[in-house]
């Protein structure tokens, strides 16, 4: 699985259901890479989305909610009952979009993280670990940084180095 956000210099993500950022090149990024693949998202991010579902894209929503079905999506209740039905997805093709509990439930069944890091600072409410700091985590790409409206960001693509203890798990 591959997860994927946006976060400001605090690893903010969002604040009362909401992306801090709106930066059109990051919405690009976003798209151009999960475009044809399968995203996973809890309940209040696909609630949130201007547009339900993602298209041109296999969209599943996790919830505790066993009674809850959405239209033109998945409905996953539990890690295992995710991991059963993307077994046959091919890896490169999986994305973990959001939102923060969903991040921190999936984070150990990811091997490669692209993140909009935004150098800037807002209120939040919704957190991601910093991939800086995440043993095994490391950098392998980094684009240069970039400009819009005052906002400087970039994009880097971290990987995780595969262990004995992570093999495990997979």
């Amino acid at each position: 699985m591959i997860l994927i956000a946006a976060a400001d210099l605090n690893n903010g993500i969002g604040f009362k259901n909401s992306l801090l950022y709106d930066i059109p090149e990051d919405k690009k990024f976003f798209k151009e890479k999960t475009i044809g693949g399968t995203v996973i998202m809890g309940r209040k991010t696909y609630e949130s989305l201007p547009v339900k579902p993602l298209p041109k894209r296999q969209n599943i929503i996790m919830t505790g909610n066993n009674d809850k079905i959405f239209e033109d999506a998945v409905s996953i209740h539990s890690t295992e009952e995710l991991l059963e039905f993307i077994s046959g997805i091919p890896e490169d093709k999986v994305f973990v979009i959001g939102g923060a509990e969903i991040y921190s439930k999936l984070l150990p069944f990811c091997s490669t993280a692209y993140i909009t890091r935004i150098y800037s600072t807002r209120s939040a409410d919704r957190f991601i670990p910093d991939f800086d700091t995440l043993e095994n985590w490391k950098p392998v790409e980094k684009s240069e940084i970039k400009e819009y409206n005052g906002i400087r960001y970039q994009f880097i693509k971290y990987s995780k180095k595969i262990t004995l203890d992570n093999w495990k798990m997979m």
